[in-house]
């Protein structure tokens, strides 16, 4: 099958950092600008995340279909399918995955209620990565608790 070249890279990427080896945390990074996507990776990695990066949304709609994301960090102004857009698809395929949106452009907790998109947060850039990675602890942490009491129940 072809794959887009963001996502050849992604996979590529993701098989060499250890996504198959059943990592803690997982994390897909969509954001259409490389070194943004690329310097959030590997920040993410240093604090112990798995991480796997691609540039466009079709990518990443083929990366939740092959592998279990544990967060999505996904930026609001993708070419093609937006990340409002890309969000709901996420959540469809993935319903446990939270979905971090994430962009230069300000949005306030009102709008974002209003596209009902399943989003965790936003979180405006530039951010700091001490506050994304409690941020994606948190809420990580609370998907396993969920998890364990549904099987527990």
């Amino acid at each position: 099958m072809f794959l887009p070249l963001p996502c050849r890279w992604a996979v590529a990427e993701s098989a060499v950092s250890g996504l198959l080896k059943d990592p803690v945390v997982k994390v897909l990074i969509v954001d259409d600008d490389a070194n943004q996507g690329r310097s959030l990776a590997i920040g993410l990695r240093l604090e112990g995340f798995e991480v796997v990066t691609t540039l466009a949304a079709e990518a990443a709609m083929i990366l939740s279909d092959r592998f279990e994301f544990d967060a999505a960090i996904v930026d609001l102004m993708l070419p093609g399918v937006n990340g409002i857009e890309l969000a709901r698809q996420l959540r469809e395929r993935q319903p446990a995955t939270r979905v971090l949106l994430t962009s230069a452009y300000h949005l306030s907790e009102a709008q974002l209620r209003k596209v009902d998109c399943g989003i965790i947060g936003f979180i405006p850039k530039p951010f700091q990565l001490d506050e994304l990675v409690s941020f994606l602890n948190e809420k990580v942490r609370e998907k396993i608790e969920l998890k364990k009491a549904a099987n527990s129940g």
